[in-house]
């Protein structure tokens, strides 16, 4: 059985006519020990969930990948090669209800000139528990006010790094307190996202979730599930959020590629209520046949 399928990216600035990618074993491929992603976390990265070898919201990942490629000031980026390279890995990779394929770009070696890149396609964690039974939260001061995006462009928020360890630090908090995962707020009391995820609310028959110009990631799947709400007949709306607004809302989600939608079933140690229909019809949609 195939657990993993990797594809090197090679020579993919836009406008390099060398540009391709080669099929290379994930057990001994290499990446250089001055590769500023691996010495200094400087690249981005994309996680496209995969549901029967169909790749969800693909063309939203290329584009937020090229978002981040600008944010960090990288070279344009060959998104053709890049989506040829992640089709062609799901489909050496042993046919699977759910994979998930990474997309990395790293700024290459330090004093070189290239990019480094790759696509690894990999099973996919089993997130049915979370789906099915919700997740704990606990929601954390991320230390900035919600206008750094406005204030300190430099900072990245709101960008998909390799640079995670603090995302990771907050996790591992998480679960010194009993919880699953988390909510982050700013200094100034707004509701942004998780350290891996997009966070909505239902309050009535309308859909809320916190807007981009707070600092936070835009959400492929976020994007998707606007996309279907309509069809459910739900308002949906970005705004400013609180963290009352969270605690108050008739249910909350965070939404991922990989765990898709993951209802919130305690916030702080205080139990939230589950929509469990709607997470169902949500991921229906989601993973369903276009045009559902």
């Amino acid at each position: 059985m195939i657990d993993s399928v990797l594809m090197m990216l090679h020579a993919i600035e836009r406008g390099d006519s060398a540009a391709t990618f080669v099929r290379e074993n994930p057990a001994t491929a290499k990446v250089g020990v001055l590769d500023l992603g691996v010495t200094r976390g400087d690249g981005i990265f994309e996680s496209v969930g995969v549901y029967s070898n169909v790749p969800l919201q693909l063309d939203a990942h290329l584009e937020r990948l090229a978002r981040s490629a600008r944010m960090l000031d990288l070279p344009s980026l060959d998104l053709s090669v890049v989506k040829q390279a992640v089709l062609a890995s799901i489909a050496a990779h042993e046919p699977a209800k759910e994979l998930l394929s990474k997309i990395v770009i790293t700024r290459g070696i330090e004093g070189g000139h290239g990019l480094t890149g790759w696509v690894l396609t990999t099973t996919g964690i089993d997130y049915s528990t979370a789906r099915a039974r919700g997740v704990r939260v606990v929601m954390l001061d991320r230390g900035y006010r919600s206008d750094v995006a406005q204030t300190a462009p430099w900072l990245l928020q709101g960008a998909k790094t390799l640079s995670y360890a603090v995302n990771k630090a907050a996790l591992r908090e998480a679960a010194r307190r009993d919880a699953d995962d988390v909510v982050f707020v700013s200094t100034d009391g707004v509701l942004l996202e998780g350290p891996a995820s997009t966070v909505l609310l239902r309050t009535g028959d309308s859909l809320f979730t916190p807007a981009w110009d707070f600092g936070v990631l835009p959400g492929t799947t976020q994007r998707a599930v606007f996309d279907v709400a309509a069809g459910l007949g739900l308002d949906t709306s970005y705004a400013r959020l609180t963290v009352d607004d969270l605690r108050n809302s008739d249910a909350a989600w965070l939404l991922s590629s990989g765990r898709l939608v993951a209802p919130i079933r305690a916030i702080d140690g205080q139990q939230h209520p589950v929509d469990a229909s709607l997470t169902a019809a949500l991921i229906e949609r989601l993973t369903g046949p276009p045009g559902r």
